[in-house]
């Protein structure tokens, strides 16, 4: 079956920004969310501005890259396809299928002689691990599943983007599925990817025995996206539904989910205090199809899946992201990158008055003077109600919206 592949910008200009750049590049992600793909879009676009350029390219999944997964044939072969004078790229897709591979990457980034990327399952390249590995002289390229931007360029819609934004966030960005002719057949796509990482990844990996608690972990998360969770309270919950279990072990599996990109932490931020805050996280989806292919239509939040595309598309434009806090009211979320900070409130419908005061609120009591946006379906064009920039969600996520932001 062949993917139809759309070019991804954002990671291109990304990985194109750091060429020669002394690090080693790692490429991190969901699974299935297209990092060998970008790695061979990219070895095409350094081949278009520098033809000379000698890529040495191996994918340890293929059988005919089986013998390098020995590091020391790992390096005899790179040294042997070196070329002097021109630029040496080196790109490996599944490096961890080469066991003690961090020694072969270490030797020859010390030879100063190739630029490095490297992709591979997370379980294996954890940033906790890449720490240990290669302190200090890696690089992370983080992807996302695809923004609704790249569902619009992969599916060529040009208008009806309500119903189509409809669709996407019940698919979702793995593109993996998108060739599927029934929703049935999609779901399934999305729920083996999802068996793959709790299994392969994270049971494996951790020596976990069972998967239960995990899944129960994992649903539950799912279930309360954009609620204030912690180990205790879901531990609880778990206990009362009849399986055992301690908030020590309930922290260790979201930390586990998180490190294979299932989820995402937000902490919180105190706006007053201007500090932030250790406790009370919540955990965002990585892609809301997973929710919809795990649970179903099962007491589903169209709210709170809205929220949890705007926190993913925000981590996507590359903003620190956080929970606001001010005096007993929440601001669903303030960003943050280099200078910058926003307050944003994400609502699904504010056609009614009391709903639209009731978001407005938090954001009229923040004294300082950066943006403050409301973004909900108003399926128009951007308005403004006493400094608040009012903003349609797909309009946003497709950039027609004139705020800068």
């Amino acid at each position: 079956m062949h993917m139809k592949l759309i070019s991804r910008p954002l990671y291109l200009s990304r990985l194109n920004d750091l060429i020669d750049t002394p690090d080693i590049k790692i490429i991190t992600g969901i699974r299935r969310s297209g990092k060998s793909k970008l790695l061979d879009a990219f070895a095409k676009h350094i081949l278009s501005v520098d033809p000379t350029a000698n890529i040495i390219s191996i994918d340890l999944t293929k059988i005919r890259y089986e013998g390098l997964k020995d590091y020391h044939a790992l390096n005899d072969y790179i040294e042997q396809n070196y070329r002097d004078g021109i630029k040496n790229y080196l790109m490996i897709d599944e490096v961890q299928l080469c066991e003690n591979f961090e020694l072969t990457i270490i030797s020859l980034h010390s030879e100063e002689k190739y630029d490095i990327y490297l992709t591979g399952s997370n379980a294996f390249l954890l940033s906790s691990d890449l720490a240990t590995m290669f302190t200090g002289r890696y690089l992370e390229i983080h992807i996302y599943p695809f923004s609704f931007a790249e569902y619009c360029t992969y599916f060529d819609v040009k208008d009806d983007y309500d119903n189509q934004f409809d669709r996407y966030v019940r698919m979702g960005g793995l593109a993996g599925s998108y060739p599927y002719k029934n929703d049935s057949d999609k779901s399934k796509y999305i729920r083996e990817v999802y068996e793959t990482i709790l299994i392969r990844d994270l049971v494996d990996k951790y020596r976990l025995g069972s998967s239960i608690t995990l899944r129960k972990v994992a649903e539950y998360l799912m279930d309360n996206v954009s609620n204030i969770s912690s180990s205790r309270n879901i531990s609880n919950a778990l206990t009362d539904s009849g399986l055992d279990s301690n908030y020590k072990t309930v922290g260790n599996y979201i930390g586990y989910l998180c490190h294979a990109f299932v989820f995402y932490e937000a902490g919180r931020y105190d706006v007053r205090g201007k500090e932030y805050l250790r406790s009370l996280s919540k955990y965002y989806l990585s892609d809301t199809g997973i929710r919809f292919a795990v649970l179903g239509k099962s007491n589903l939040d169209w709210g709170r899946m809205l929220e949890n595309i705007v926190y993913i598309e925000l981590l996507r434009r590359d903003y620190d992201v956080y929970i606001g806090k001010l005096y007993q009211k929440e601001i669903d979320f303030v960003a943050m990158r280099g200078g910058e900070k926003i307050y944003i409130q994400v609502s699904e419908d504010i056609t009614n008055k009391d709903t639209f005061k009731r978001e407005v609120a938090p954001l009229l009591q923040i004294r300082d003077a950066y943006p403050k946006v409301l973004l909900a379906r108003t399926h128009h064009e951007e308005t403004d109600y006493e400094g608040i920039s009012i903003l349609d969600i797909p309009r946003w996520l497709l950039n027609f919206s004139p705020s800068k932001f």
